[in-house]
């Protein structure tokens, strides 16, 4: 009887596992083949602009095609060039987000912890929000000089804002709940922000985050348009000025894939910090 049960179990074990193994494999492939997707819609723009500019169906003068942009990457690369232009201007972003995020994240945590504090710096951080990138440009060249200072000055505070903005409404968001359970258990004001506080707002400020690195990038171009002789932004202005449309497209694509590369490095890094969240995109 006991032979039987245990026979009984160990099949049920093979039949659960025979289940789990086909549904691993499934969720491995899926997995593969999202990642190779994510590839498919430029290379497809790519090879139909190639195709339309090689059937003498469009003259491909003011919109290169692919294969004059790629020459272009190639022969900055071998040059050197690319290199240099990309490393300063991921430097520039670099510094940038840094002192954006970290002022980011003090302030929104003081505005969103505090009322009273909130009251008195929101109104004047919401309208300074409101004033565009490029009216920034005059007055920091002004106070902090042509050089790296007034450019790295533009990138944090196009970082900072978005920062800012969701530090404090993740703070604001917190489930009250949660808050009573705290003050039920009598925790401190320090245990309550680390053991409840901070994981209900962490996933929140990783969205913050990179929404302020995605705005470094965009602040990066007015910023290296302030008489920069290096950069990405730089490749740009010389291109528009040199006539070279697939310069321009080229210094784009560099943005993007930097960009890109950035991004998911941010998200690779701040992964475990949101590791125990048990959400439906794990399960989708």
């Amino acid at each position: 009887m006991t032979g039987q049960a245990t026979s009984n179990a160990w099949s049920s074990h093979e039949g659960a596992a025979a289940l789990a193994a086909p549904a691993l494999t499934e969720k491995r492939r899926a997995f593969d083949w999202r990642i190779l997707l994510g590839f498919f819609l430029p290379i497809a723009i790519a090879l139909l602009w190639e195709s339309v500019v090689a059937l003498d169906l469009a003259q491909g003068r003011l919109v290169p095609p692919p294969s004059r942009i790629i020459a272009t990457l190639w022969g900055l690369a071998q040059t050197g060039e690319l290199w240099t232009h990309t490393w300063m201007t991921l430097w520039r972003v670099l510094v940038g987000f840094v002192i954006g995020a970290v002022a980011g994240i003090v302030l929104g945590a003081l505005s969103g912890s505090s009322k009273t504090i909130r009251q008195l710096l929101d109104p004047t951080l919401q309208a300074l929000r409101a004033i565009p990138s490029i009216a920034w440009v005059p007055l920091f060249i002004l106070w902090l000089g042509i050089f790296e200072a007034s450019k790295v000055a533009l990138i944090a505070v196009g970082v900072f804002f978005p920062v800012y903005l969701g530090i404090a409404g993740a703070i604001l968001s917190v489930d009250r709940k949660l808050v009573e359970v705290g003050h039920v258990f009598r925790l401190s004001r320090v245990q309550l922000a680390r053991r409840i506080l901070l994981p209900a707002v962490l996933p929140e400020a990783v969205i913050a985050l990179r929404s302020g690195l995605g705005l470094g990038f965009m602040f990066v171009v007015a910023a290296e348009f302030m008489g920069a002789s290096e950069g990405l932004g730089y490749l740009l202005v010389d291109g528009q000025q040199m006539g070279k449309p697939d310069q321009i497209l080229a210094a784009i694509i560099a943005f993007a894939l930097l960009g890109k590369i950035a991004d998911s490095l941010l998200v690779a890094g701040t992964k475990p910090l949101v590791r125990w969240q048990d959400t439906v995109r794990e399960r989708l």
